[in-house]
């Protein structure tokens, strides 16, 4: 391979990059410039790369669709937050915390409610379908809306997150049975040993789904994971949309304004309690967070919402 080449980072590990193309997979280095001013290659990124002597150099990152810090992943276009209505049950908080993070990352939540064979989890599909997100009931027990879930990920780069027992590895087995991921353990397919260095690395699915196999997608790892500051917070309420800009107050925080067009909308019942007790919780968190706290969050996607 001659020139210059377009491909994927399909893993970084090390200081090396591993760019998939139609042909192969390269291990590259990135250009010193990328890495002088901040721009560092991310898992996900498209990139420009040339070969000299059989090494590979990145030369240039392409736009970026979306970008989350914590996990460092690029270009993920679904977040599958599974969750569930059995053991272990689903926290409420913590869906709408992965969904806020990932719409203001640029990243689409589809809210996947597994083992709906015991328990469809109605009022979760009314409360979610209302705000306005993608929601699938499927049963990785019994392959029940797995066709589905299989249309939503197919030729997309997804991540499932889920806290610990509500069967994201099972439904990846179910999605693509040559896998054959171990449910219950730390996954050695993945790449995952007990003591090995934990990394963002993409696999391919046979669907033509990439999978964003990565330790920051857990409810656990949420809490690591960069909040979304309060200026942005409203936005990523897709149900807030139609009040913003109605409230008696230009500076309105929407949680204890009087005039607050999003407050009658939940008193009419045409926002979630439960979404909206997140929203006030979220910014409780954050109302007090300094602009210089959110440093890192503002150099990969502030800076990646510019650039669009």
């Amino acid at each position: 391979m001659n020139g210059t080449s377009q491909g994927r980072i399909i893993k970084a590990l090390s200081g090396f990059y591993y760019v998939h193309t139609e042909q192969e997979t390269v291990e590259c280095r990135a250009r010193g410039r990328l890495r002088l001013d901040g721009s560092a290659p991310l898992v996900g990124d498209i990139v420009s790369f040339s070969m000299e002597k059989g090494k590979g150099t990145i030369l240039e990152i392409h736009s970026r669709s979306s970008v989350f810090v914590r996990p460092p992943v690029a270009n993920v276009d679904v977040l599958i937050v599974v969750v569930s209505g059995v053991i272990p049950i689903s926290d409420p908080f913590v869906i709408d915390r992965m969904c806020a993070i990932a719409i203001d990352a640029g990243c689409q939540p589809v809210i996947c409610i597994n083992k709906c064979d015991q328990d469809p989890c109605e009022e979760l599909r009314r409360i979610y379908s209302a705000a306005g997100f993608p929601v699938v009931r499927v049963s990785a027990a019994t392959g029940e809306g797995m066709g589905e879930l299989a249309a939503l990920t197919a030729g997309r780069i997804c991540a499932f997150a889920g806290n610990s027992g509500v069967g994201k590895t099972s439904l990846l087995n179910r999605l693509d049975e040559s896998l054959e991921l171990p449910t219950g353990e730390v996954s050695s397919k993945l790449g995952r040993g007990r003591h090995t260095t934990r990394h963002v690395e993409l696999f391919a699915l046979k669907n033509g789904a990439w999978i964003a196999d990565t330790p920051g997608f857990s409810s656990f790892d949420v809490e690591e994971m960069e909040p979304v500051p309060k200026e942005r917070l409203p936005y990523v309420f897709p149900e807030f949309a139609s009040c913003l800009g109605q409230c008696r107050f230009d500076d309105c925080s929407h949680t204890r304004e009087t005039g607050c067009a999003v407050r009658r909308a939940v008193d009419a019942g045409d926002i979630s309690p439960s979404r909206y007790r997140s929203y006030v919780e979220m910014y409780r968190l954050v109302k007090d967070r300094k602009p210089w706290q959110n440093k890192e969050y503002v150099k990969y996607s502030d800076r990646e919402k510019n650039r669009r």
